[in-house]
Formats: C-alpha cells, sequence, structure tokens
C-alpha cells in the first residue's frame, strides 16, 4: 500500500534584498513574526526588482509549502537599483509587485515593507 506523503506547510515566505547590511535587522524581525523555522526566504539582489524572479518563488513555495503569507521587502539605499533607487521607486515597485501577486494568488496575504537602514521597517500601503 502507498504511503501518503505528509503535506509540507510553512506560514511564509519572505523576499528581501541580499545586501549583508540588512542581515542584523531581518533575522529578528523574521524570528519575531514567524518563529524559527515556519518561514522561506529568499534573498536577490535587489528585493522585488526582479518581479519575473519573485513570481517563480511565489509559485514554488505555494505548491510546495502552502504559504498563507508572503513578505516583501526592499531597503534604503540599494545598490542593485543604482541611481533609480528612490523612496517612491521603491514604494512603486512594491506596490506593484503586491498588486500583481494577489492578483494570481488571492488567497495569500501580501505585505510590503521598506527598510531604512536604522533598522526600520516602514509599512507600505
Amino acid at each position: 500500500m502507498p504511503t501518503k506523503k505528509p503535506v509540507i506547510h510553512c506560514d511564509a515566505l519572505v523576499v528581501h534584498c541580499m545586501d549583508y547590511r540588512l542581515q542584523k535587522f531581518l533575522q529578528p524581525w523574521i524570528t519575531v513574526r514567524f518563529g524559527y523555522d515556519n518561514f522561506d526566504i529568499i534573498s536577490l539582489a535587489g528585493g522585488v526588482h526582479d518581479y519575473e524572479m519573485i513570481l517563480k518563488y511565489v509559485q514554488l513555495a505555494v505548491q510546495i509549502h502552502s504559504i498563507e503569507t508572503v513578505s516583501l521587502i526592499n531597503h534604503e539605499d540599494c545598490r542593485a537599483y543604482g541611481r533609480d533607487g528612490t523612496y517612491k521607486r521603491h514604494r512603486h515597485d512594491l506596490m506593484d509587485a503586491q498588486e500583481k501577486i494577489r492578483a494570481l494568488f488571492p488567497r495569500l496575504k501580501v505585505e510590503v515593507f521598506y527598510l531604512h537602514l536604522d533598522g526600520t521597517f516602514e509599512p507600505i500601503s
């Protein structure tokens, strides 16, 4: 008789920039929100800058881990954005990614944040 595979679940997918300057802020923030072992994490240059790549990871996390929440985090002074990395541009990109993910996955909670280099997570709405 075939054995049934257990359902693998974690609450969230966290997407943020790979910038080393953020790690001291990100790790404690993620742990407080989701615990020590209840999230997938994707670290890419520019955070949501490459939406198509982000979408692939969201689809995968939904399929294999049944996530319920996606946290998208961009940050101040992001070198991957270069001169285009203004607060206004980050806000636009975060909200655009949020809207697109919600349209494709209406059951997901999608939250967006702008991380200041002083460690402040600013919710974007």
